[in-house]
Formats: C-alpha cells, sequence, structure tokens
C-alpha cells in the first residue's frame, strides 16, 4: 500500500470514529440530563457590562409570621419569577436581571432573608426555616404558580421549598449550589475541594472568578459594596425544614435548571454534573470563565439560560 492510500485509511479511520464519538455523545444526551456549554456565544464575554436601567419596582416590608421581610416586586400580570439571593448578597443584588425577566413578560420579584438588607434582623432564638418564610411570602403577595431562580446559599432554601411544595412551583433554577444535599458524593466532594481556612479568605476570592477579577476592577468593586451592605448583623443561617440526601433528588419531578460556573470553587460544573444526574427532567448549563457569582459575572449568558429554560414551562 502507498504512502498515499495509507495516509487516505487513516482519514476514513478518523472519520469513521469521530462519527461513532457523536453518535454515543447524542445517545448520552437522550438518556441523561442535557448539558449546554455557553462557550462561542459571545465575542468578548469578560468586557464590562453597564447595570441596565431598572423597571419601576414597588418595595415595601412584608409582615409574615415571626418576621418582616423587605421586598420588590415588579407587579402586572405576567407570571411570576421569585429571586433568592446567596449569602453575600441581599435582594439589592439583581439589577442585571430585574428589567431583562420584566421586558420578557415576567412579574419579577426578590426580597431580603432574615438578617439582611431591609429585612428583621437574624434572631438565633427564632431563626426560622427559610422555605417557611418563602412560602409566607408567596400567599402575602397571593401567588399562585410560580419560578423560583436562586443563587448560591438561597439555592438551599429553594430545593427545601421544592421538596415542601413542589405543587406551587413552575419551575426551580438553581446556580451555583449542591441543592442543600449533606451526604453522599455530593457532600464528600464539595467538602474535599475547599480547603482548611477557605471561608476565611475574602468573599470576592471566594465568589468571583479570576477572569472577572482581572477584566472588570469595577464590576468587582461593586459586587463587594453590595456584599458589605447586604448584612445587618453576624452572619445566619436558617435551618431546613426537610433533610435533603442524594437519593431524595429523585424525587424532583418539575423542570429543573442548574447553572454551573467553570470556574466556581464552591460548586464546580463537576459536582452539578451529580446532581443533574439525580434530578428528573433536569438541564444543566455551564457558563464559561465565571465563579460562583454566575448572575453578576456573566449575566447575559446568565439570564439567557434562564430565559431560554422558563420560557418553556409558563404553566
Amino acid at each position: 500500500m502507498s504512502k498515499s492510500d495509507s495516509f487516505k485509511c487513516a482519514r476514513r479511520a478518523v472519520a469513521i470514529l469521530r462519527t461513532i464519538g457523536l453518535a454515543a455523545s447524542l445517545a448520552a444526551l437522550t438518556t441523561g440530563p442535557i448539558e449546554t456549554a455557553y462557550s462561542q456565544t459571545v465575542a468578548n464575554p469578560m468586557r464590562p457590562i453597564p447595570i441596565p436601567v431598572q423597571v419601576p419596582a414597588k418595595d415595601s416590608v412584608a409582615q409574615i409570621p415571626d418576621t418582616r421581610l423587605w421586598y420588590w416586586d415588579t407587579g402586572g400580570n405576567g407570571v411570576p419569577i421569585v429571586l433568592l439571593h446567596p449569602s453575600t448578597g441581599s435582594a439589592l443584588i439583581w439589577s442585571y436581571q430585574q428589567p431583562v425577566f420584566a421586558k420578557a413578560g415576567y412579574r419579577v420579584i426578590a426580597y431580603s432573608r432574615r438578617g439582611y438588607y431591609n429585612s428583621a434582623p437574624y434572631d438565633p432564638n427564632n431563626p426560622g426555616v427559610g422555605s417557611e418564610d418563602l412560602r409566607h411570602l408567596a400567599d402575602f403577595l397571593g401567588l399562585g404558580r410560580f419560578h423560583v431562580l436562586a443563587s448560591a446559599a438561597g439555592g438551599s432554601i429553594a430545593s427545601d421549598f421544592a421538596f415542601s411544595y413542589q405543587d406551587r412551583l413552575l419551575s426551580l433554577t438553581i446556580s451555583s449550589n449542591s441543592f442543600g444535599v449533606r451526604d453522599g458524593e455530593i457532600a464528600k466532594a464539595a467538602a474535599f475541594i475547599r480547603p482548611k481556612g477557605f471561608e476565611q479568605l475574602p468573599a470576592e476570592f471566594r465568589e468571583i472568578g479570576p477572569s472577572y477579577r482581572a477584566a472588570n476592577p469595577e464590576g468587582v468593586k461593586a459586587w463587594i459594596e453590595l456584599e458589605h451592605k447586604a448584612l445587618i448583623g453576624p452572619r445566619s443561617q436558617q435551618t431546613l425544614r426537610n433533610e435533603i440526601k442524594q437519593a431524595r433528588l429523585k424525587e424532583l419531578k418539575l423542570p429543573t435548571l442548574l447553572i454551573a460556573g467553570s470556574a466556581d470553587l464552591y460548586t464546580p460544573p463537576s459536582i452539578s454534573r451529580i446532581i443533574a444526574a439525580e434530578i428528573p427532567n433536569s438541564r444543566l448549563v455551564v457558563i464559561p470563565e465565571s465563579g460562583h457569582s454566575v448572575y453578576w459575572e456573566q449575566p447575559e449568558l446568565f439570564n439567557r439560560a434562564v430565559l431560554d429554560f422558563i420560557g418553556g414551562h409558563k404553566q
């Protein structure tokens, strides 16, 4: 066989292998959770993005059992979407999402949990249950079924709410969080990747990816200002109503979206894939060059992922 013939055979073999690999990939997508990587969607994903003009929204304090919660609400007749903030934020952090979701036709609502900006202080003798506070707020606002979108620590509360009140939700979107799981591979992996003293590192190092910190110092400064404004007392953590074990994730039957930043030090895509594999009817979106605060670091991709997903689950 000539060198030319050998080369042609090799090229055909490579083509066959690629076809087999593509078929296997397609088969995996049809049998497991769908994963999307938004890696080639914008020319410069780290360019500074100005905070957009906010749409008019009512802000007030909801008096619910045991506490008061500050919230803002764009109102209207659109399908409601409730936003749950991370432990480093409050209802103030959603400036990149508020006008985008509202202009897409949704009624957008965000609130500060106990101990956070403008809400009642956290009482260690009466911490309350975060998911029950969410239920009371939803009742106070007259919400029927609604979408929930949560980031980081807010994700544990959203997951806890879903286990208790799955029929109240149209969909569940959780970014950068392990769904409150406290056992199994998920908990072990999350604990293993965080070295001793990790929580004592500056919040912006732990929760903002290196690409964003390098390219957008003004954005980092604005994030830090919101983080410093968020807490009105010592950092606190409310209890969960449910004991969320890894095996229980299979109980979540509602449409579920996971969002993972590719550079997240808390919940990287590898952990999010374990979670997605446990949840029926789930989808995973991996956002490039983003750390833990995807909503802030990559708002255009974050918003697109959320709207693409919830747009298919309106009722």
